[in-house]
Order: structure tokens, then sequence, then C-alpha cells
């Protein structure tokens, strides 16, 4: 049963690096692209590293789906983490709300009907 976390702990560490590839240039603006370019590569690098094995491991317990679902859920709970104590930007309540139907979108997902 508890391999059934294992996609779960490497997606997170996976967006973790995938949200730092994507945004986490735009504290240093006055960088050349084309090093922010070559750097966030090398973090996305990182990134695949955990999360092909996320989704070869998981796809044993969830189908696709539900991995995809599973994912954008944890990508945006690594993206408020990120957004509020790195950019140092707020969220917004109708961030949050939106964010909110996305996750209900799991129930739908996951239900077994």
């Amino acid at each position: 049963m508890f391999k059934q976390f294992t996609p779960v702990i490497l997606l997170t560490i996976s967006n973790i690096f995938m949200t730092f590839a994507w945004y986490g240039h735009l504290k240093f603006k006055s960088t050349a692209l084309w090093i922010v370019i070559l750097v966030s590569w090398l973090i996305a690098l990182l990134e695949y590293c955990f999360q092909v094995p996320a989704n070869r491991i998981g796809h044993q317990y969830f189908d696709a789906a539900q991995l995809k679902t599973m994912q954008e859920v944890i990508t945006l709970i690594v993206f408020c983490v990120f957004s509020v104590f790195y950019l140092k930007e707020n969220l917004k309540w109708n961030y949050i709300v939106g964010f909110l139907c996305i996750i209900l979108a799991v129930f739908f997902v996951f239900k077994k009907w």
C-alpha cells in the first residue's frame, strides 16, 4: 500500500524542480535570456529524472488520467507555496477558488463510478 505513495513523493519533487525551472528566473530579470533558458533546461532535466519514474511506477496503481490529475493538483500546491515564499506574491481569493475547482476534479477522476 505504501508503494502507492511513491509516485506522489516523486511527483512532488519533480514539481518543485519544474516550478523553479519555469518560474524561478522571474527573480533574475536582468540576467541574459539565454542564460536563464540554459539554467531552466538543466533544472528541467532534474525534473524529468523524478517525473518519468513517478509515472512509470504510478501507472502500476493508477491510470494515466489519475496520474495527470494528481500531478496537476501537486503542481498547484507547489506553485502556491513557491509564489508566496519565493516570489513574495499574494494568493488572491479568486486564485484559491479556481484552484479548489481544479481540486474538485480529483473527486470525479478518482471516484469509482
